[in-house]
């Protein structure tokens, strides 16, 4: 790995989340339960295949996804989330309710986020469970 600018927590963490899509990659794993690279392909914003694959791989080699061979067909590969990935929960969900309150957002696509917040400690905790049991072995 490169050497970082300076080790201020907030710069290394955009070194890595930092981009454009990575952070819309962990939440489509995250959120909406993509776990294949076509899946991944069909988000909305329209990332290139190419701009993908640079991403779930320096996701895996960061230690944020793990990727193994899906046994259902033998040409795919599943992504989960590790420990490291799923600590970004909090994170995806400010960045979500930030958002809900300051800029024009479909309010069809943060009913999620909405049933997360209303739901309060207890349901975001449940959520925590299910992407543990889901993404770690």
């Amino acid at each position: 790995m490169k050497e970082s600018k300076s080790y201020c927590p907030i710069n290394l963490s955009l070194e890595i989340i930092g981009d454009k899509w990575t952070l819309i990659i962990i939440r489509d794993i995250m959120m909406v339960g993509k776990r294949h690279f076509r899946e991944l392909l069909k988000s909305d914003e329209k990332i290139a295949s190419n701009i993908l694959s640079n991403r779930l791989a320096m996701l895996e080699k960061r230690g944020i996804l793990t990727k193994k061979k899906d046994d259902s067909h033998k040409q795919k590969h599943i992504y989960s989330l590790t420990q490291m990935g799923i600590d970004l929960f909090p994170v995806i969900m400010d960045i979500g309710v930030w958002a809900s309150k300051h800029l024009p957002v479909d309010k069809k696509l943060t009913e999620h986020l909405k049933a997360l917040i209303d739901g309060g400690e207890k349901k975001q905790k449940e959520f925590l469970e299910e992407l543990k049991n889901n993404h770690l072995d």
